[in-house]
């Protein structure tokens, strides 16, 4: 790629990149929030009758039902059926991280799980109640477990943001669809597109990294 190329198509790739961030952020902690309330409700030990059915229903839906397609009903049915207009970062903040709570619940849901039954009865053997054991003792174990998991569904949302192109967004795939529209060079900006997901990619899971290897050292 020659250097005016690619002055030419650094703001729009860079404001896209931008974009693809802010998606990424606001959808993980949507996705994060309401999977740990989803997994904590579904897990063996705090199973609510009914309440814990319906969770598994919804999670199950979110699993089953294609992100493109709930993007596609949020954008397009909602309106229709609600009244209810979303814009493009609405939608697709909304529908990535509904999708994806469905799996960090069963995320969430396997770590907790796994936590020996032994470590429930020592917590309120010493006068926890359920929250307290949760907050200082179960939660810790679980999120020390399941972060490579929670790396692997952060790395999947990235790439799953490249799909809200279709509805308009300008994020980093629909910057570099728009500079292939201007420029005719689709070889040198794909291959810019895919460098920009590469790079952000590799800075997650960098932070990813050193966030498991704190909390590997704090609860040795």
């Amino acid at each position: 790629m020659n250097y005016d190329l690619f002055s030419r198509c650094w703001p729009l790739l860079w404001q896209g990149a931008q974009m693809s961030v802010l998606l990424l952020v606001f959808s993980a902690f949507l996705s994060f929030a309401l999977g740990l309330v989803f997994g904590v409700f579904s897990c063996n030990r705090l199973r609510i009758p009914i309440v814990s059915e319906g969770i598994e229903a919804i999670t199950f839906i979110y699993r089953a039902v294609p992100f493109y397609v709930q993007l596609l009903l949020l954008y397009f049915c909602l309106p229709d059926l609600l009244g209810w207009n979303l814009q493009p970062f609405q939608a697709s903040v909304l529908s990535l991280g509904m999708c994806s709570s469905g799996y960090v619940a069963h995320i969430v849901r396997s770590g907790m799980n796994s936590i020996p039954a032994a470590q429930w009865e020592a917590s309120f053997s010493l006068g926890y109640g359920r929250w307290k054991s949760l907050q200082a003792i179960i939660f810790p174990q679980m999120f020390r477990n399941a972060l490579p998991a929670f790396t692997n569904e952060l790395d999947s949302l990235l790439k799953s943001s490249a799909i809200v192109s279709s509805i308009g967004l300008l994020e980093i795939t629909r910057a570099g669809m728009n500079l292939v529209s201007r420029e005719l060079e689709p070889v040198p900006i794909y291959l810019l597109v895919a460098l920009w997901y590469l790079c952000l990619s590799a800075i997650f899971n960098a932070f990813m990294r050193i966030l498991e290897r704190k909390m590997r050292l704090c609860y040795l």
